[in-house]
């Protein structure tokens, strides 16, 4: 996973990195690594020769301190989060990453770009389409207040990109007219916004209609925990009832569950097969009622982090 932040606030990981390193010790593991190559022209990136002429015709000349350093890991096939200021080109960054990649002798969805509003879904639509004039890209905008059965038409004549708001690209999905099979890049923009505003249990939703052939990073990851080669897991729910490993001792929650019978099979990951775990909670004052919740349902007292939390790792 390559982070790319030269611009703006850090992403908010690298406070959890640095108090996972301050719990597991020196050998504790860097979740993000920065990539460090800077691309000062287009021209140098190995874009295909119409995507750069859709570039320079959209009026670029020299690519922006985002573009400079997002577009080719993208295009390497890299897990990316890009993170610069408004207006500094980050839509055009991932549109160039996606048009570099598609396979325009196969007209299915290859491409899925999630968005929390209709208008930066147009909008990403527009600027996907003119950096793709010379490409015969297909893109089509699946988004709440159009007519159902006009983005069914469309879906099933072919497209290349499909870029939506969760609800309706969910809904595309669940009745198939959307068909996730050719699938494999997933753009999830502004997703501070989108994870903080009620769509990620729609976003979760969606990756799981999405094959399993897709973000086969995971199961990479998985065996690479299971044999001990990473010391190291960061997951989402989605994992939180599937993970049998019997090394595991200690579980994180960076955020509590928002359902109580979620946290059971949280901790759970730990202490299995009769050996001692320890469960720690990372909580703020807006989540303590959450807390309390979850100590009346299962009846028990989630103790303040003792002084001697080393010791308890080691027993």
């Amino acid at each position: 996973m390559a982070e790319l932040a030269p611009e703006g606030s850090q992403f908010d990981a690298r406070q959890f990195d640095a108090k996972m390193n301050e719990l597991l010790g020196d050998d504790g593991q860097e979740f993000f690594t920065s990539y460090d190559e800077v691309y000062d022209s287009f021209d140098a990136m190995g874009l295909q020769e119409n995507l750069l002429r859709g570039i320079y015709a959209y009026g670029f000349e020299k690519p922006s301190a985002i573009q400079q350093r997002g577009i080719v890991p993208f295009i390497r096939g890299l897990d990316v989060i890009q993170q610069a200021q408004s207006g500094t080109g980050k839509t055009a960054t991932f549109c160039s990453g996606i048009l570099q990649q598609l396979d325009y002798s196969l007209v299915e969805c290859q491409a899925l770009v999630l968005a929390p509003t209709r208008e930066l879904a147009q909008q990403i639509e527009k600027v996907m389409r003119a950096l793709g004039d010379y490409l015969g890209v297909k893109v089509h905008t699946c988004v709440g207040g159009t007519l159902v059965r006009e983005d069914k038409r469309i879906l099933e004549s072919g497209v290349h990109v499909v870029v939506g708001t969760p609800g309706r690209v969910f809904d595309m999905l669940r009745r198939q007219y959307l068909r996730p099979d050719s699938i494999r890049m997933f753009v999830l923009d502004e997703a501070d916004e989108m994870l903080s505003k009620g769509f990620k249990d729609q976003i979760y939703d969606i990756f799981q209609l999405l094959p399993p052939k897709i973000q086969n990073t995971r199961d990479i990851i998985m065996r690479e925990f299971r044999s001990g080669s990473s010391r190291v897991l960061i997951t989402t729910d989605l994992l939180a009832r599937g993970i049998d490993v019997q090394q595991v001792s200690l579980v994180i929650n960076y955020d509590l569950p928002t359902q109580p019978e979620n946290y059971l099979h949280r901790i759970g990951r730990s202490g299995r097969f009769g050996r001692k775990g320890v469960a720690i909670n990372f909580v703020t004052r807006e989540v303590e009622k959450m807390l309390l919740d979850i100590q009346k349902f299962y009846n028990v007292v989630v103790e303040e982090l003792p002084a001697n939390v080393a010791d308890l790792l080691l027993d």
